[in-house]
């Protein structure tokens, strides 16, 4: 059967998605999902994206061959929890209680019980589905009578009260105690010392440690676990979802034996190298069961690559994690949130395409409900839309993302919109400079505008020259956030603080108006 007659076939049986969820009556022709969310790594460290890249990855390379490329792709954040939030639930990140930085091993659950992940969707469609890896959302230990964890006791509004049949994985980064892994609530080993923090490429943080967790065979323990999950699924007649959430590569930077100086660079650059070979492995696996044609499989970044990956030393070997784009980790800057993005799905995907629309991993949400014919609560995935027709016609006007709105580690927004990028503070919001401090203290305007088409590196801030396009979009961001969604539907609330802060970044936004008023308009010479 010809490639274009399978996809007018999963696009009439696509069209069927406005029907009940209780009309699913078979999910067999339903795709098995896997998707792989790595941490830290930047947008010019795959090969297929950045040409110049000097971190070799033949298997990132060959799925995007097969598959397509979105070279427009983007995190809701530039750090890990906020992202992790927005792909899944939809929502953007500072919609939750938490409107900056990250969570740590203690803190709480941030995603509420009422609130449907994509897990709970695909569940309605009979999927079986699993999380493998990094959290970082925040789940509740017991706690003894010296308020210290009590291993031993259930972990309870983690990953299984988030619609997870099996999940399996730690707590936070991989440099953020406890050092412990969680199967199904329950810790496999209780951890019986601590140990101390170190620095460099190793850096961790002071905590406790189990006899069963090994710092450098994390990676590939969590990629051994997912094949088990996957063949053991394999057999069964239900679709199956794996959330593998990669704790790599983020600090501690620890390549195998194996990897270690394979790539000639350093540490980092052997790490990226041993995420490539696994994802690769990952695929054959697929193949062996006979199982890829009917397997979507995404590849993606929580948001771009650290500091802690040294960028003096990557640079003098010619390589630049954030390829031509301004900024990394933490920034509101394009090098912060955008990152490499591969889908493959044989059945419905033209092989070697390519995707320029931009688009945010909270649009996965959406999707996944697409795919599976579920229909997605009104009051849910409030700033998700669904990518299914693009993948079939990366020219299709049925994909409705008008703006998308970027959050840094400190809070500040941005708001993209077409070409036009309006950064709603002075400087990077982040870890690159200006820093949010010295932006505040130094003469710079308090926001920027950029056309990436014509100035992709964020270098020639031209709000001056165009007042009509700050107000623009300044109006359209006050208007996504007060809704409560960027997507079509009654308003709904955003989450108030829950981290002793008033929301400092929406309040930030609202001083900014005079100032947004006060542009004159004679220079006003694109509105477009």
């Amino acid at each position: 059967m010809s490639k274009y007659i399978i996809v007018i076939l999963t696009s009439i049986l696509l069209a069927t998605s406005c029907q009940s969820d209780e009309s699913i009556s078979s999910s067999a022709h339903l795709p098995n999902i896997i998707f792989i969310l790595a941490d830290d790594l930047g947008f010019g460290d795959v090969e297929v994206f950045n040409p110049q890249s000097k971190i070799r990855t033949p298997y990132l390379n060959k799925m995007a061959h097969e598959g397509m490329m979105f070279t427009d792709a983007h995190t809701s954040s530039s750090v890990c929890t906020p992202t992790r939030y927005g792909l899944l639930t939809g929502q953007y990140n500072w919609r939750s209680p938490l409107k900056k930085g990250v969570l740590f091993g203690r803190d709480s659950a941030l995603i509420t019980p009422t609130t449907t992940t994509v897990a709970h969707l695909l569940k309605k469609a009979h999927y079986q589905t699993a999380f493998i890896g990094k959290w970082h959302l925040g789940w509740d230990w017991a706690l003894d009578d010296n308020n210290e964890i009590d291993f031993t006791q259930p972990i309870t509004a983690g990953p299984n009260e988030l619609g997870f049949d099996y999940a399996y994985g730690h707590i936070a980064s991989l440099d953020i105690p406890p050092y412990v892994y969680v199967e199904n609530r329950y810790v496999t080993t209780v951890p019986d010392s601590i140990i101390p923090a170190t620095s460099g490429y190793e850096f961790y943080r002071k905590g406790w440690i189990a006899p069963d967790f090994h710092m450098e065979e994390v990676t590939p323990h969590f990629f051994k676990k997912s094949q088990a999950y996957i063949k053991e699924q394999s057999q069964t007649e239900n679709p199956f979802f794996l959330y593998l959430a990669l704790p790599s590569p983020h600090t501690p930077i620890l390549p195998t034996p194996d990897w270690q100086d394979q790539s000639g660079i350093n540490p980092y650059a052997d790490f990226v190298m041993e995420i490539d070979h696994y994802v690769g492995d990952l695929m054959k696996c697929l193949d062996s069961l006979g199982i890829s044609d009917n397997t979507l499989v995404v590849f993606t970044s929580d948001n771009g690559c650290s500091p802690m990956a040294n960028f003096q030393e990557l640079a003098a070997h010619g390589h630049h994690p954030s390829a031509w784009f301004r900024g990394h980790k933490a920034d509101i800057y394009e090098g912060g949130h955008r990152v490499p993005t591969v889908v493959k799905y044989p059945r419905l995907v033209e092989p070697g395409s390519t995707c320029d629309t931009t688009i945010c991993l909270t649009d996965f949400y959406s999707t996944f409900a697409d795919l599976a014919r579920v229909t997605v609560p009104e009051d849910q995935g409030a700033d998700s839309y669904s990518l299914l027709s693009m993948w079939s016609d990366t020219s299709t006007s049925s994909f409705h993302r008008e703006a998308t709105i970027h959050s840094s580690i400190n809070g500040s927004f941005a708001i993209r919109k077409g070409a036009w990028k309006l950064n709603l503070c002075p400087g990077s919001g982040g870890w690159s400079d200006p820093r949010p401090q010295a932006a505040s203290d130094g003469d710079l305007p308090p926001v920027q505008l950029f056309h990436l088409t014509d100035d992709p590196g964020e270098t020639n801030n031209i709000y001056a020259e165009h007042p009509g396009k700050v107000r623009e979009l300044y109006d359209q961001l006050i208007h996504t956030i007060e809704q409560g969604r960027s997507t079509p539907g009654p308003p709904l609330k955003n989450a108030p603080d829950g981290y002793g802060n008033a929301w400092p970044a929406r309040q930030k936004v609202k001083e900014l108006k005079p100032f947004i008023a006060s542009l004159t308009r004679s220079a006003d010479s694109d509105t477009q």
